[in-house]
């Protein structure tokens, strides 16, 4: 009779729940680390981020009071419909980017590939990344949500169990999309690898069908009037399709507005309470479920799917757009082929990184969604010019994100690879002029497009659509070149995450001038053209006479200068980065 040998301890599966401690205890540990880290070695970043959100987030707490109390008097409808459209927005972006957070972390990250070497159950590594996921996702949903509820519970005057409510009913929310997204990627990569090419292929049609929609919209001239009945109508017609009773978002917002209900004394109505808290029941009990479900799949599909994907991902790499390499290899002279190939070196790069080509196209697909509804009103040419230029300003923080994050660290990613640069027949300067020139061609045509389509919405004329194009250009030229310069002034070639050289003094120092930048940009070229679009009017400027320097600022001369300052503005903030960073990676020592 034969006997089974014995099974080391050292390969043998924990319990389930000392496995679960075990990562719980990893997870505080890497959260401890990080805080620490930020305190120690980034406080300006941190101290950065801190005022921002809370600025950003009183801002936006200020504007929503005013909202609602505008708001108020109107029926109750008005609100479950403007907060079944604003949740159920977000729930679809969250089953994206979790989906697609879920996909680097599970599938592309080194700490998986480690993971799944170690005696570790495949649904503990699910739950580990899941909520690394959830909270990268979520955050966003928090601020902009927060002072959204909290401004509503002001204003409905509710009693202080609608405050304490909150913040369970959002957790609980978040875990529904997150979850859902998570599943689907799940799927997708286990089962479904033969139609990732179809998949593909529907989403391109469906980019040009919405494309061809913006175009039909930007050049039709139907137009409603701002807060007339039938304006009305026509946005209850549009939200109506979100007050679906199977959708999460009209569970929370129900709640919420049956929570924030009082009596005629100011006091907390029990029932409206009490039903409150059953849609809060309804929403955990749903991502209970949820949450169960991708665990189970984890459990049998995610080791499968690994598998699968690292086995498909050369000969995928193969057909990927192998004919736009090409061309762009042997377009041009000879003597502009080592800076072509590194350009298309970088390309490669780039879309083979889900994390950053969708997190791009997500963030832009959501401005261009919101500048196609700006012709739901009509303005005048003052008012539609300064929301011109907050739009592009808004586009060029944005823009300001994606170089910090993704474009500061370029040059010191070649960290590992410096030594076969520095064999090749290309010199350092090549290499500089190859990041800006990628990240300047790859953010200037989605800005400027994005731009055309907000200035359109808005109607304004072919001059104040030129004028913020040119802004829009030269924004796109300074913050590549700060981000390259600053980069190449400064790298760190022995790291290897791009979000720790990204979070370090270089890009927190990148990120505030580039912010500057913005701001300087904006408000040089937008003073002009509001004070001249306010001569014309008639309005005059108030208490200083026509004749004094405000008068000269909206004359024809004060628009010239304005934008004679944001080109000299611009090309200084590009070529002064630029040559500061060559003249150092010139004399930086592999």
């Amino acid at each position: 009779m034969t006997t089974r040998p014995a099974i080391p301890d050292a390969v043998r599966l924990l319990p389930f729940e000392d496995e679960a401690r075990l990562f719980t205890r990893l997870r505080a540990t890497l959260a401890w680390e990080t805080i620490r880290s930020m305190l120690t070695q980034a406080r300006l970043r941190l101290s950065l981020v801190v005022l921002l959100s809370a600025m950003f987030w009183a801002a936006l707490y200020g504007l929503f009071v005013e909202g609602f109390g505008f708001l108020d008097a109107l029926h109750a409808e008005v609100i479950s419909l403007l907060f079944n459209a604003f949740f159920s927005s977000l729930m679809v972006m969250l089953i994206f980017s979790t989906g697609i957070l879920v996909y680097s972390g599970m599938y592309c990250s080194t700490e998986a590939k480690l993971l799944l070497t170690l005696p570790v159950r495949a649904e503990t590594i699910f739950a580990h990344k899941f909520r690394e996921a959830m909270w990268f996702s979520s955050w966003g949903f928090i601020l902009l949500g927060s002072p959204l509820l909290a401004a509503y519970g002001v204003v409905r005057h509710a009693d202080w169990p609608y405050f304490v409510v909150l913040l369970p009913f959002m957790v609980s929310f978040v875990f529904i999309p997150a979850s859902v997204g998570s599943i689907v990627c799940i799927m997708l990569v286990a089962w479904m690898p033969r139609l990732r090419m179809h998949a593909l292929t529907i989403g391109v049609v469906g980019v040009c069908l919405i494309g061809l929609w913006m175009c039909w919209a930007m050049f039709s001239k139907a137009t409603v009037d701002a807060m007339s009945a039938a304006w009305f109508e026509r946005t209850f017609a549009r939200l109506s399709i979100t007050e679906q009773k199977l959708f999460p978002s009209w569970w929370l917002s129900s709640g919420l507005i049956e929570a924030a209900r009082t009596g005629p004394d100011g006091r907390l109505v029990a029932d409206s309470f009490f039903e409150a808290l059953k849609f809060l029941a309804l929403l955990i009990a749903n991502a209970l479920a949820l949450q169960s479900l991708a665990g189970w799949l984890a459990r049998i599909a995610y080791r499968k799917g690994f598998s699968q994907l690292s086995s498909e991902v050369p000969q995928r790499r193969r057909r990927q757009l192998r004919w736009f390499d090409r061309a762009l290899g042997h377009a041009g002279f000879a003597t502009g082929r080592p800076l072509r190939l590194l350009l298309v070196k970088d390309f490669r790069l780039f879309r083979r990184d889900i994390s950053q080509w969708s997190q791009f196209v997500i963030f832009f697909g959501l401005l261009g969604l919101y500048f196609v509804n700006l012709r739901s009103f009509n303005y005048n040419n003052a008012y539609a010019s300064m929301i011109g230029y907050l739009n592009l300003a808004v586009v060029g923080l944005i823009l300001s994100t994606f170089t910090t994050r993704f474009v500061y660290p370029m040059i010191s990613l070649e960290g590992r690879r410096f030594w076969i640069l520095g064999l090749l027949p290309v010199h350092r300067d090549q290499i500089v002029w190859s990041k800006f020139l990628f990240s300047f061609v790859g953010g200037v045509i989605p800005c400027c497009i994005l731009v055309l389509l907000s200035d359109s919405m808005l109607g304004l004329p072919v001059k104040l659509i030129a004028q913020h194009e040119i802004c829009c250009i030269m924004l796109c030229m300074g913050l590549s070149g700060i981000a390259v310069g600053f980069g190449a002034r400064m790298p760190d070639l022995r790291e290897s995450s791009p979000s720790k050289i990204s979070s370090g003094f270089g890009g927190t120092l990148s990120l505030v001038v580039s912010s500057l930048f913005i701001m300087v940009v904006v408000v040089v070229a937008a003073v002009p053209t509001h004070l001249s679009l306010l001569n014309q009017a008639g309005r005059g400027f108030g208490a200083f006479a026509p004749e004094g320097m405000l008068a000269w600022l909206g004359g024809p001369w004060g628009t010239f200068c304005g934008l004679a300052a944001v080109i000299v503005t611009g090309l200084t903030a590009t070529f002064v980065p630029l040559a500061l960073g060559i003249q150092a990676f010139r004399r930086l020592e592999a």
